[in-house]
């Protein structure tokens, strides 16, 4: 009955595809379309209202950045043309580039860019920072405007080109008024390519296509940074949440680009000579296990340590990410491989199971066997794979846990509730975060623990944030190291989330096409299909 209900599953799977391509067949027929099967479903396509990446590669296919980190993890001027520091380091001025337009064929204002540094600040805790730093930001004209600081903060630049969520993606000032906690429901952008919205169809298809009026920058791609120049006329991504119905088409050359296949049909692609399979992210991610402080049990330091007696990285990392070679174990809050890695103050996490020890300390922390909540996306490897894993350890130290499943694009929006258990709230969810988001105190938003102003699950730590502070005033490389390190070892022990390992995950594409960008974030232009 199982194989059964799997095949008629592919068998809906490839009929749905079909639907699919055959629709967009009448628009694309004179045009080069670039057909991509995208890691998870577009639900929302505000990239500051969400962390999630699927909306994040949304943003930077329709907006733009006033500056973009290169390959070598510096910013360089993207639709900023100038900028000037005083002696002081206390002011900057910003001019704009030339010829830049939103897609309605506004001109970019310097209005329209300290409204979307506004709202962004709001969201992302490397924006919130920079606010916190900052005593003014004013328009000087049209095309320039200026940030003037309260005291030095060496990290202006580095934070207006930050790679990855929330990225400070430029929006028209009538849409970045939009509350920071309120979708937008308008994706016009001054970015390469255009979202045609008519043709969203949530749950199965986004399309975006070139825009012509787009003038990009001289230099070469590397990263977000350099030139974006689109070489197709039309992008389709298209969800296809059955992972054989989306291999297959990609061997079948119906789909050009799959950007997360599953580790299991990794072998199979491989031996496909018309298929690339390779691993174009360098750095890697973090898969992250997160709790819910506003819900008991784990509003109770004790519960959230008993995790860490449970947590065995390997057995989540087997799960997302197969072969050894792929993965790593990384108890570092700082991903691996990055300046502030550390093992400091994780102990607790690479020693070994002690299910004994987690039951007491669940005993200690009040659990009484009340109903605990996993939120999972069955449509998402990396966040279900983890779940399985999570629900079978809690099980075994007996908790009552149940997970909730539903697809990533509900997923990320049920995580933002704060409701109890009783009405509809969530304990646990599991994702993943790429190196760039987890390299230093910082960037890592699952460190942040300023309450409501925190990441998903809202922590409430004055011991982080103070040293989160002190390592934005370190002097120099080696103080910045030593107070990670302590924020390391106060993190393991009010503990915020548990890390569960470091991997990457390789995407699969057809080999006519050309110019794929090796970066953290999967960007479609550069890329033609010959």
């Amino acid at each position: 009955m199982i194989d059964l209900a799997r095949s008629m599953l592919r068998t809906a799977g490839v009929a749905a595809l079909a639907g699919v391509l055959a629709a967009g067949a009448p628009q694309a027929w004179a045009q080069k379309t670039l057909k991509f099967i995208p890691q998870a479903d577009l639900r929302s396509i505000d990239p500051i209202w969400t962390t999630a990446y699927i909306t994040r590669n949304h943003g930077y296919m329709v907006y733009d950045t006033l500056f973009a980190l290169d390959d070598k993890f510096n910013p360089q001027p993207q639709m900023v043309d100038r900028y000037t520091i005083s002696p002081d380091q206390l002011k900057y001025s910003f001019t704009l580039r030339d010829g830049l337009k939103w897609h309605d064929g506004a001109p970019v204002r310097a209005a329209d860019c300290i409204a979307s540094l506004k709202r962004w600040e709001k969201r992302d805790p490397q924006g919130q920072k920079l606010a916190d730093f900052t005593a003014s930001m004013e328009v000087v004209d049209d095309k320039s405007f200026t940030i003037t600081l309260k005291e030095p903060f060496a990290l202006v630049l580095d934070s207006l080109a930050k790679l990855s969520s929330n990225t400070p993606f430029m929006m028209p000032e009538r849409i970045a008024n939009t509350d920071a906690f309120q979708q937008i429901t308008d994706a016009t952008g001054s970015g390469p390519f255009k979202f045609v919205k008519e043709e969203w169809v949530p749950g199965n298809k986004a399309v975006y296509v070139k825009n012509t009026d787009y003038v990009p920058r001289k230099e070469p791609p590397s990263y977000a940074a350099g030139g974006k120049v689109v070489k197709v006329d039309r992008v389709e991504w298209l969800y296809v949440p059955d992972a054989s119905t989306a291999s297959a088409a990609l061997a079948a050359g119906e789909v050009d680009f799959y950007e997360q296949p599953p580790v299991d049909l990794l072998p199979v692609l491989e031996k496909n000579k018309d298929i690339v399979v390779a691993n174009i992210d360098p750095q890697g991610s973090q898969g992250v296990l997160r709790f819910n402080f506003k819900n008991p049990p784990f509003n109770n330091v004790k519960a959230r340590e008993a995790l860490l007696y449970l947590v065995d990285q390997s057995d989540y990392m087997r799960a997302v990410a197969g072969d050894p070679k792929n993965w790593q174990a990384c108890p570092s809050v700082y991903a691996c491989g990055t300046p502030m890695s550390t093992k400091q103050g994780s102990e607790v996490l690479t020693g070994k199971r002690d299910v004994a020890k987690a039951k007491a300390l669940l005993k200690e922390a009040g659990y009484n066997g009340e109903k605990v909540v996993v939120l999972s996306a069955t449509d998402q490897p990396i966040v279900n794979n983890q779940v399985l894993v999570t629900l079978e350890l809690l099980r075994q130290a007996g908790v009552n846990a149940e997970m909730k499943a539903t697809d990533w694009g509900t997923m990320i929006t049920l995580r933002n509730m704060k409701d109890p258990i009783d009405k509809g709230g969530w304990n646990i969810f599991h994702t993943w975060v790429v190196a760039p988001d987890t390299a230093t105190p910082l960037l890592n938003n699952a460190l942040r623990a300023n309450g409501d102003g925190a990441w998903f699950g809202w922590p409430d730590d004055p011991a982080i944030e103070k040293l989160r502070d002190a390592w934005l005033r370190a002097p120099n490389l080696e103080a910045q190291k030593k107070i990670a390190a302590d924020l390391q070892v106060e993190a393991y022990s009010f503990v915020p989330y548990v890390p569960t390992g470091q991997f990457i995950l390789p995407s699969a594409y057809r080999k006519n096409l050309d110019g794929v960008i090796i970066a953290p974030v999967t960007f479609l232009w550069n890329i033609d299909k010959k």
